[in-house]
């Protein structure tokens, strides 16, 4: 069966050509407020991201089928010295739309990886109380919930689709899936991967969140898409998926992740105005 990907260059805050209820799990990256590295004054300040994170939020609800899924990999952002509470913001941003909380996992990086800050060798140069501020190798992915999940809705499906869906229980036991902490190599944006110079997630984490919550055939949403990550892992795992992206120069990487036009795949572009706000999913304006 072959899998249809669309792709949206516009703002997610309002996600009008999608149809209610038609989503069976987002896994996203937001833009980390102003992260220095990334996306260095991309808000005018901390209440104009939290302003697209509640606009979002409300038409995720809309989009989203009952009982299903909503993920978001993000973390508290330090930003000139200050530090923003990205977690909770996000975390009340769902509450407030209608969304559940059910978990949170922690990706954690390995631990030779720190990107910017590299705050604890204060405390090398003072070493007296008060001097400490760690080093951060970890982010959140957040995992809430609209409503509760029918499970009859799996009795319903074929044999085929639910065989196909099946989860490896050797790889959930032996690659720790069970447990609220992921240890998963990060993602360097230089080289000669596609993702050079764009903030990528690794595959390993929606590969994971696909699997774990949604069936063989099912439509996931990326509506900060960047590279293209999520949409394709949704490729590979037999999904569909719908990606919102506010830089149209990332679709050429977009095309080649997607394989556009090979092996049943069918991939649409549109286009619509955008607002002047970031989007992080996948890659600049996101994180996938």
């Amino acid at each position: 069966m072959g899998t249809m990907h669309r792709i949206v260059f516009g703002d997610c805050r309002s996600m009008g050509e999608i149809p209610d209820e038609s989503i069976h799990l987002m896994v996203t990256s937001p833009p980390y407020y102003n992260a220095p590295f990334d996306y260095p004054d991309l808000f005018k300040d901390y209440g104009d991201f939290l302003g697209l994170m509640r606009d979002f939020c409300k038409d995720l609800y809309r989009v989203i089928a009952p009982g299903r899924i909503a993920c978001f990999v993000t973390d508290d952002m330090l930003v000139k010295g200050e530090k923003f509470p990205v977690v909770a913001d996000t975390t009340r941003a769902m509450l407030d739309a209608g969304f559940r909380y059910r978990d949170r996992i922690t990706w954690v990086k390995p631990k030779g990886y720190v990107r910017i800050s590299r705050r604890s060798g204060v405390l090398l140069q003072h070493p007296y109380p008060m001097y400490y501020y760690p080093d951060n190798i970890q982010e959140s992915i957040l995992i809430f919930q609209k409503g509760k999940f029918d499970y009859s809705y799996a009795q319903k499906l074929s044999a085929e689709t639910r065989e196909k869906s099946r989860i490896g229980v050797d790889e959930y036991n032996g690659e720790d899936w069970y447990l609220t902490v992921w240890n998963i190599t990060n993602v360097l944006p230089f080289g000669e991967r596609l993702e050079k110079g764009i903030a990528a997630f690794p595959e390993e984490i929606p590969r994971r969140l696909v699997k774990l919550y949604s069936y063989f055939g099912e439509t996931i949403l990326d509506p900060f898409l960047g590279s293209g990550t999520t949409a394709k892992v949704a490729k590979e795992l037999g999904r569909n998926s719908w990606g919102y992206e506010i830089n149209p120069r990332l679709r050429t990487i977009i095309e080649k992740k997607l394989g556009a036009g090979g092996g049943g795949v069918a991939v649409k572009f549109s286009t619509r105005g955008t607002r002047a706000r970031g989007n992080k999913g996948s890659g600049q304006s996101g994180k996938g």
